[in-house]
């Protein structure tokens, strides 16, 4: 598979009033050809200064960013410009033009490129049956709802045919219901249209209902990288343990009780487990927290658990679910 984007060693700084800020630290990954990549990471972690690395809108200051095998350091003016062509973004306040109708603001990027009249408003008119705006055209953006506004974004991204599409925190301003219709619609177009896909966000949950893979970027530092079903399933990093961990609504019943992550995906989520621990070893321990979701289109659960106090019966109870094969991890806590 080809790679789209090699980072190798990234870091960037910058100077105000002589004080150094470092925003990303030897950052080194690859986006490859026709997936649904993430970057997350808390506010402030580096996401936003990372992907704007990746159409040099912002320069690195040390390391190296390549696309298709270009490093985009060493491009003239104009064969940048020819690369930013091919990579589109979407943002989080949408940035149409109020003043144009929405067929306008769709065949904005194609006017610039200079592109005939007669052909961009084809092109235009296509995009926006894409998005499922086609009857929209004359609009214009204030009279459309906030889902509708990001629609005619990604049909403008997608007008002048890039091949890769930026979405920097696209969703954040939507609400729950809008954002899934979104990201069906991107993940509809990264099937139909082989469009490689780049999501930055500091939602896990956006994360896990639409990327193959995804990094987790902490303090301007890469934590940790790899498939979102197996960061999901077993995260490394205290960074990923943070995003992906349920959050306790109980406190544990001690200061120095264990607790456990239990991990299930659907073959295993009408399973009896917790009745089958009690029945077979006579063991029983505490649900703190609970719950079910979809990462990758697949059904996966998780529990939080407390463990009775003695360290053998503590043994026994994890061996008992890693032998059910549950995913077990141990929960740090306050």
């Amino acid at each position: 598979m080809n790679e789209v984007f090699q980072l190798n060693h990234v870091s960037k700084k910058y100077e105000n009033d002589g004080k150094e800020f470092i925003a990303l630290k030897d950052v080194s990954l690859s986006i490859r050809e026709g997936e649904i990549f993430g970057i997350i990471g808390m506010s402030g972690a580096g996401k936003s200064t990372l992907v704007r690395t990746l159409n040099r809108l912002e320069n690195v200051s040390g390391g190296s960013v390549s696309f298709y095998g270009q490093n985009l350091a060493e491009l003239k003016p104009r064969e940048l410009r020819n690369v930013r062509r091919e990579i589109a973004m979407i943002f989080q306040g949408f940035n149409l033009l109020a003043q144009k109708t929405v067929l306008s603001n769709v065949m904005q990027p194609l006017r610039i490129a200079g592109v005939p009249r007669a052909i961009r408003k084809q092109k235009a008119l296509e995009m926006l049956k894409v998005v499922g705006l086609e009857d929209k055209w004359n609009e214009y953006p204030a009279r459309l709802s906030g889902g509708q506004r990001q629609r005619v974004a990604i049909a403008r991204a997608l007008a002048a045919d890039p091949k890769v599409l930026l979405c920097d925190e696209a969703t954040s301003a939507l609400d729950p219901k809008i954002t899934g219709e979104i990201l069906d619609l991107l993940k509809e177009i990264n099937r139909t249209r082989k469009l490689t896909i780049v999501i930055i966000t500091h939602e896990m949950s956006v994360v896990e209902e639409i990327c193959d893979r995804v990094a987790i970027v902490d303090n301007g530092e890469l934590s940790e990288i790899g498939e979102v079903k197996e960061i999901f399933r077993n995260p490394k990093s205290k960074a990923a343990q943070k995003l992906v961990f349920p959050s306790n609504p109980f406190d544990p019943s001690t200061s120095d009780s264990r607790l456990i992550r239990l991990v299930f995906d659907g073959s295993a989520a009408n399973r009896p487990f917790i009745a089958e621990l009690v029945e077979k070893t006579g063991s029983k321990v505490a649900i703190l927290s609970a719950n079910t979701k979809s990462v990758g289109g697949i059904g996966y659960g998780q529990m939080v658990v407390e463990l009775p106090n003695n360290p053998e019966e503590q043994e026994k109870i994890i061996e008992f679910f890693e032998t059910g094969g549950l995913t077990v991890q141990e929960v740090r806590h306050a």
